[in-house]
């Protein structure tokens, strides 16, 4: 049987560009959908362009995003406080046009029962026929890419959070989007919630050691308060209202929400998820 289509939003993100890879591995039909959809999100195995320019608030771009498509990665509006009136009317026309199944990108911080992105759960839930809602923990990629984190390893080697010694098991953002294509993809939709965690928690003080031990660059965890951290945040431009979200999860962490391994990876793709130091020696490069 043919792999089925599948539309991918936010294909030039750090999960998108990987469930774009890894379903056209699996020789499913692709729509990689971005505002700005560059080479890498076009190039099909054959050497042809599938992709396709898609803005969440411009309904003109959504027409032709989902021209034979059977299948959806969702990815919702970076930014939208409140994305279901947003992403609702994208959802009613996806299914007019015989989208089956939804696998919407989440956050394990968000519950279903939560206001703003919890509420897109419900929506995906109670509307698809078929669904899935990935709640992956706080990814790996934050140390290495264009993230606060990463920049203040390169920079001075402070990594300043307010999570105290709480812990997370960071993840890595491949395993978030094996488990995303098998969801995708599987004959039988998997219709629950996957919490994804790496295969062990971390506070910032244990993960800035390994950063210094694979890369030698003296790197170490500056605990502040969550109103110093949320000061911080805002001083370096990020609203304030946004800030004290920010601030509210280091919080959350502190109190022990994130400390919790998940067998999802495992479970679902067959292969156990990548540890944190694989991950650091992987990309010792990025701190230089």
């Amino acid at each position: 049987m043919a792999e089925p289509t599948v539309l991918v939003t936010g294909a030039t993100g750090n999960t998108g560009s990987r469930v774009v890879r890894m379903l056209r591995e699996r020789g499913a039909g692709v729509r990689a959908a971005a505002r700005r959809p560059g080479p890498e999100a076009g190039a099909g195995a054959d050497g042809g362009t599938d992709g396709v320019r898609f803005d969440w608030y411009d309904p003109a771009t959504h027409a032709a995003a989902l021209t034979g498509v059977e299948r959806l990665y969702l990815v919702a509006p970076v930014g939208e406080a409140d994305p279901v009136p947003v992403v609702e009317p994208f959802l009613t026309a996806a299914i007019a046009r015989g989208v089956r199944r939804v696998v919407l990108l989440s956050s394990s911080a968000i519950p279903a029962d939560a206001p703003g992105l919890g509420a897109l759960h419900r929506l995906v839930r109670d509307t698809m026929p078929e669904w899935a809602v990935l709640r992956p923990s706080w990814f790996m990629q934050n140390f290495t890419g264009d993230h606060p984190v990463a920049h203040a390893i390169r920079g001075d080697g402070q990594i300043v959070t307010a999570t105290g010694d709480g812990r997370v098991a960071f993840v890595d953002a491949d395993d978030i989007a094996a488990v995303a294509v098998r969801a995708l993809l599987d004959d039988r939709p998997h219709d629950t919630d996957h919490v994804i965690t790496g295969p062990e928690a971390l506070g910032y003080a244990d993960a800035a050691r390994v950063v210094a031990e694979v890369s030698g660059r003296p790197v170490g965890h500056v605990p502040v308060t969550a109103a110093a951290f949320r000061e911080r945040l805002a001083e370096a431009g990020i609203p304030p209202e946004f800030a004290a979200v920010l601030a509210g999860l280091d919080e959350d962490i502190r109190g022990g929400a994130e400390d919790r391994t998940t067998d999802t990876v495992r479970r679902i793709t067959g292969r156990e998820p990548r540890s944190f130091r694989d991950f650091a020696k992987a990309h010792r490069a990025a701190w230089y």
